[in-house]
């Protein structure tokens, strides 16, 4: 499959999907897209921008949202055009899809909406790419049939992503078989490393998160052979006002992708070995 320029899936090279996990101004989201855009360039990785416009599904009213879908969008179609990267976001409602679809090059169904039928349908109908965020509360399993939903709306440009399973209270943990599973699919599998060490609700009024696990946890998912990896990345994530606690800082960011990429690239060779 193709967003944009950047091949993803199955024989493909691991592809990166990062960037704010919200947009806080037009220069902050421009300053991250273009300082992962050029780790990627130096990596020879593909890169997809994701930053949210909206975050409509906080714990709290009171919890920033973002810049709201206007101007959003105009900040990640200024990104989308200065440095030729697709852009990927979340939409929460149908009625935001006209406008959404002008812009993003890959529409997100938030897990926590993937169950949504006629939502989901109607994100179908409009997107060139859809992301299928796996619920935190279904199994690996239960996805072929929000799968079957975009491709009843003939649209077979589909990513699943997992992003861990609820595990109690406030809590998520990754079952690395569930790659597996995803991708008998038949179609891309990404895995959000960020959102997978995130405590859901875990600070009261806002979400808690571990990110010294993703990491470990993103080489991992590429060893398991994943075709994409979710990072939400920020320079200061301590001060980041939403989901700070499991966004790693973006100096971080290209040691972690080096290593993910010597992985990537014995999984691409133990598959051809299989082959043979």
């Amino acid at each position: 499959m193709k967003v944009g320029k950047v091949e993803i899936g199955k024989g493909k090279p691991i592809v990166l999907i990062a960037g704010p996990c919200v947009i806080e101004s037009e220069k902050h989201a421009m300053e991250h897209a273009r300082s992962i855009s050029q780790i990627c360039k130096k990596l020879d990785m593909g890169f997809i921008f994701k930053s949210s416009y909206d975050k409509a599904n906080r714990s709290s009213k009171d919890s920033y949202r973002g810049p709201g879908i206007d101007e959003g969008l105009e900040i990640l179609a200024k990104i989308k055009k200065d440095l030729a990267v697709p852009i990927l976001s979340d939409v929460h409602c149908k009625t935001e899809l006209e406008k959404a679809k002008k812009v993003l090059d890959v529409i997100q169904i938030p897990a926590f909406l993937c169950r949504q039928t006629d939502f989901v349908i109607e994100i179908a109908k409009t997107a060139k790419v859809v992301n299928i965020k796996k619920g935190q509360f279904l199994a690996p399993w239960d996805i072929k049939n929000v799968i079957e939903k975009v491709e009843s709306a003939g649209n077979k440009n589909i990513i699943i992503t997992e992003r861990g399973t609820t595990f109690g209270y406030n809590n998520l943990v990754s079952d690395m078989r569930s790659l597996e599973i995803l991708a008998d699919f038949g179609y891309p599998v990404v895995y959000d490393a960020t959102h997978s060490v995130q405590l859901p609700g875990g600070k009261g009024s806002a979400s808690g998160g571990e990110r010294k696990f993703v990491p470990g946890l993103s080489r991992a998912a590429v060893a398991m052979g994943c075709d994409g990896l979710f990072l939400e990345v920020h320079k200061d994530p301590d001060k980041a006002p939403c989901d700070g606690p499991n966004m790693i800082t973006l100096k971080t960011l290209e040691s972690l992708l080096k290593d993910v990429k010597k992985i990537d690239n014995i999984v691409q060779g133990l598959a051809l070995d299989n082959i043979r």
